[in-house]
């Protein structure tokens, strides 16, 4: 991928880490920033070699403090700030919401390590993550109507479906700036560490993903799992899981998972996601915009 400026990516032992490295800034967004971040997304998805994907911030302070909405901070990011004659204009789509959307689409798992304050897109871009975890540094906030907007980036789908419609509604509603432990209780981080400790837990729980699971069944699952969970009826998810379950047995990977059980040991297990997706992949209509 090209050179980043306001991102780190490193790949290390078949985990990836992006930094959003504007510390100066405590790390705030702009459309540069969401744009690295996007391609970078792209490269790892290429990369066989990479299974897991972690985020965190630049610093002690923040993971990021929302949007940059300074001149120096390159413009508008929720839209591109021209006028417009019709809502259905591309010109429109928010910034955020353009970032969680490839996010959604990863086909890695996402782990999120939150070092610092999150508010607004710093918040919302993490709750299209798998899995979040927290510094007891952290600081979350959904400030939106305290800015005389409404939440972004795609969070009144993901918010509510992660935390519960009661949460959500009254994070959004106060937009008031909440600590990690509150995160933790209501939903929204799996665990809170010391801030020394949390990248090492965020690599352990990548690690544990890396060293013992098929990368073609994580790929499948995550989507099944963030897709499937909307559908009117279990029906919707049946007719997946059965196709996945029919194709995936009779694939490499499942003949090493049972043979590396029996033989209790490692397993090596030879699929690619990006060859060896099952023919049925993807199974969604095509999305508005695309």
């Amino acid at each position: 991928m090209s050179k980043t400026t306001q991102i780190i990516v490193t790949k290390a032992d078949g985990i990836a880490t992006i930094t959003l490295n504007r510390p100066e800034k405590m790390n705030a967004y702009t459309r540069t920033m969401g744009e690295e971040i996007m391609a970078a997304m792209d490269d790892i998805d290429a990369d066989d070699a990479i299974r897991a994907v972690i985020f965190t911030g630049s610093g002690e302070k923040a993971f990021c403090a929302g949007a940059d909405l300074t001149p120096e901070g390159g413009g508008q990011v929720f839209s591109s700030g021209d006028s417009v004659d019709s809502l259905s204009d591309p010109r429109v789509r928010d910034g955020g919401g353009l970032l969680t959307l490839r996010l959604f689409e990863s086909k890695k798992p996402l782990i999120s390590a939150c070092n610092g304050v999150a508010v607004g897109v710093g918040a919302t871009m993490q709750l299209a993550m798998d899995i979040r975890l927290a510094s007891s540094t952290a600081r979350y906030g959904f400030v939106f109507a305290r800015r005389g907007i409404v939440p972004e980036a795609a969070s009144s789908w993901f918010l509510p479906r992660i935390v519960g419609i009661s949460q959500a509604l009254e994070w959004c509603y106060t937009g008031r700036i909440f600590d990690a432990e509150e995160a933790r209780a209501g939903g929204l981080v799996r665990s809170v560490h010391a801030p020394e400790n949390l990248l090492h837990a965020a690599q352990g729980l990548a690690r544990e993903i890396a060293d013992n699971t098929s990368a073609i069944s994580v790929a499948m699952t995550r989507a099944m799992m963030w897709r499937l969970a909307s559908s009117d009826h279990p029906m919707e998810a049946h007719k997946i899981d059965s196709r996945a379950i029919y194709r995936l047995s009779r694939g490499a990977d499942a003949k090493e998972g049972i043979a590396s059980f029996l033989e209790k040991r490692k397993p090596m297990y030879p699929g690619k996601v990006s060859a060896d997706m099952p023919d049925f992949y993807p199974w969604w209509d095509e999305r508005p915009y695309e």
